[in-house]
């Protein structure tokens, strides 16, 4: 089996955050062989709903803008659905036809024009530093200008154009809400904690700034952002996704164009690249999360085996102790016939069982190629060399 046929991401388990087009998210992965754990970090609040949403547009009906910033597709569109459920839609479009339009990105310049309008402007990076750049560059003093925020308020963005002298009318179109069943949530940050996804994506930074906050409020931050520095991957759609990570010392990963499509490309780039990758017993053997390959064929490893098999990886070639290997299998207790009993089932799963060898009254070892590590060197100069591979 190749992996035109299992896919680039099988045997790794990926978190998806998202609330909105998270069904999209979740399918293009599975395509791709992952498994996914879905625990939604937000809900939205219905547009018609929100009360300040309306204040907001009827204030700049009675007082137009000079200009008005629109951040997203979805947000635009949905800011015209409510004005026209409001009754007011036809006020709102006259004073975006005579206001300067600025919009950040392909998406959202769609979502202008389907509503009949043009915008003025449009950046080709898609990024609000070269939007707020354009606006300074131009001059703001004593301009009115309405800024669609897009889940979260934008202080740093706020902030300058009003330095800069500009009356600045901050427009909620649609507000983030922690969701309503914290159980999925709840789940995904306990696998985080304890190293079981490979990955998480992040389509917001409400989203993981809420993800953050809940591991906090359960006494799990320190354990959650150990965890993302370490062992599992943080793929952010874009940088301003990433930055409530980023103040936690989390690395990320982002693609450069800002979609869901690049992001899943991203990770089935990253996750294979971290896999464990070491010649064994005359074969390649690549660890992944919940699998392994063994010359490429996908091996279905149970969660005791790959355990085992983790403790094995981490000093290939030398011998693990039954001790040390029972102190590694999950609830496995103190007796060390549970050590043998998965170990069978390890090596029945890999399909090739000179892979690790029992060494009598020891424990086991993987059965590393010295000659594939550099050869003709002592015991320890082929570990050293397995363990730069991959």
């Amino acid at each position: 089996m190749d992996e035109a046929t299992h896919g680039p991401l099988a045997g790794f388990t990926v978190g998806v955050t998202a609330a909105r087009r998270a069904d999209e998210l979740i399918a293009l992965l599975r395509r791709r062989g992952a498994s996914v754990v879905h625990a939604p970090a937000l809900r939205i609040v219905p547009l018609a709903d929100d009360g300040e949403l309306m204040a907001a547009t009827k204030e700049l009906i009675d007082s137009p803008p000079d200009a008005v910033v629109a951040t997203t597709a979805i947000g635009f569109r949905g800011w015209i659905e409510a004005a026209d459920g409001w009754g007011i839609g036809e006020g709102l479009l006259e004073r975006l036809r005579t206001a300067e339009l600025l919009a950040r990105g392909p998406k959202v310049k769609g979502a202008v024009r389907a509503a009949g309008l043009v915008e003025d402007w449009s950046p080709g990076s898609e990024s609000l530093a070269e939007v707020l750049d354009r606006l300074l560059s131009g001059g703001v003093e004593g301009r009115r200008i309405a800024l669609q925020l897009h889940g979260e308020p934008l202080p740093g963005f706020v902030e300058a154009l009003r330095a800069g002298g500009a009356e600045v009318v901050p427009v909620p179109v649609y507000r983030w809400m922690p969701p309503q069943d914290l159980a999925p949530l709840d789940r995904l940050l306990d696998a985080v904690a304890v190293g079981a996804l490979d990955a998480v994506s992040f389509t917001s930074a409400p989203a993981a700034a809420s993800l953050l906050s809940r591991a906090g409020e359960r006494g799990l931050r320190e354990a959650v952002v150990e965890a993302l520095r370490g062992p599992v991957l943080s793929a952010c759609v874009g940088p301003v996704t990433a930055l409530p990570l980023q103040a936690e010392g989390v690395p990320t990963v982002a693609p450069e164009r800002f979609r869901l499509g690049p992001l899943v490309q991203l990770l089935c780039q990253e996750l294979p690249g971290r896999a464990r990758v070491l010649p064994v017993g005359g074969h390649r053997l690549e660890i992944r999360g919940r699998a392994v390959l063994v010359d490429g064929a996908l091996r279905p490893v149970p969660p005791a085996g790959m355990a085992l098999l983790a403790a094995l990886a981490r000093r290939p070639g030398w011998v693990v102790s039954r001790a040390e290997l029972l102190r590694a299998l999950p609830g496995a207790g103190r007796d060390e016939h549970a050590v043998e009993t998965a170990m069978a089932r390890l090596r029945a799963a890999l399909g090739a069982p000179k892979l690790i060898q029992t060494v009598v009254k020891r424990g086991y070892r993987l059965s590393l190629d010295a000659g594939e590590c550099g050869g003709g060197g002592s015991a320890r100069e082929g570990v050293r060399g397995a363990e730069g591979v991959g």
